[in-house]
């Protein structure tokens, strides 16, 4: 898509994203009909993920976990349009109270003395991330001297120009000059030029490995999984202390997130602990909430 193309189609849907929460949600709700009624969208990838992470379960009741993701689809697709209205005006992010921060655990003093490695998921709404300065309201709000200028948000290219282009600007809105969000085959240079710098990463670790940068683990959800390392291996490799990121949804439009220590100098562990220790907290919080996984990717192929 031409540079002009791209601008008529994104200002289409900004002007879109400035509605209310509401009406995005009420979008989100014809959008999980669709997807599950209507469309049946990988239904089977998603009931066969389910079967196969819920061995006890009965028929009925993955069932029921399938026809919550999809509700779940829908509303983390409201709440992303939701944010990227909120571009260039952080207030309205927070006023909303649509995410909260309620536990650091040490994290803004280990960011005293080095950088940290948050391991994130698809669980809850991972498209918040880029904003997560803006859900504290309470104490400490931030580490000393940090802004966004010191997050490194890692992702992973889009097939599509439009969208890559268009996700990339949402998951930024709050601040739309921001210089940290870095696709992950150039993460290391990233690393390596700013070695000498405090950085606070956030890195997707639980999809299927899409580079040779993997390894498998015995067991995640009931079955051989192979994982990625990459954002483990620079961790070691620095010397980062490591984070595991959990959204837990406590009901439509209010999360709690968490950051949760895994070792505070990654390089005095092996990445294979630190693998198994972050896929031993996600199954954690898989079972505590299943429907609140993103079941229709192809996590296990």
């Amino acid at each position: 898509m031409s540079d002009f193309g791209y601008k008529i189609g994104s200002s289409v849907l900004r002007a879109f994203q400035r509605l209310p929460l509401g009406f995005h949600y009420r979008v989100g709700r014809f959008l999980s009909w669709m997807l599950g009624d209507v469309l049946r969208y990988r239904r089977d990838v998603i009931m066969v993920n389910l079967a196969r992470s819920f061995p006890d379960k009965k028929y009925h009741e993955l069932e029921q976990i399938c026809k919550d993701s999809y509700k779940s689809m829908g509303e983390i697709f409201a709440e992303a349009m939701f944010f990227g209205g909120c571009r260039n005006r952080p207030g309205k992010l927070h006023d909303s109270h649509l995410a909260e921060i309620v536990d650091t655990d040490g994290l803004f003093d280990r960011l005293k003395e080095r950088s940290v490695m948050v391991l994130n998921t698809h669980y809850g709404n991972w498209e918040l991330t880029g904003g997560c300065f803006e859900f504290f309201y309470k104490p400490p709000y931030m580490a000393d001297n940090m802004s966004y200028d010191d997050v490194c948000i890692v992702y992973k290219e889009f097939t599509s120009k439009f969208w890559d282009r268009f996700i990339g600007e949402n998951r930024c809105a709050i601040k739309p000059d921001f210089k940290g969000y870095i696709e992950s085959r150039t993460v290391l240079r990233y690393a390596i030029e700013h070695k000498n710098e405090r950085k606070f990463y956030i890195f997707p670790t639980d999809q299927y490995p899409y580079g040779s940068a993997s390894c498998d683990i015995p067991s995640f959800m009931h079955q051989p999984t192979k994982v990625m390392t990459g954002g483990i291996a620079l961790a070691h490799k620095f010397g980062m202390a490591v984070y595991f990121m959990c959204i837990d949804r406590k009901r439509r439009g209010r999360y709690e997130i968490s950051f949760r220590s895994i070792c505070p100098d990654a390089s005095r562990m092996e990445v294979s602990d630190i693998i198994a220790e972050y896929y031993r907290r996600l199954e954690v919080a898989i079972e505590s909430q299943p429907a609140n996984y993103l079941w229709s990717h192809k996590r296990w192929k």
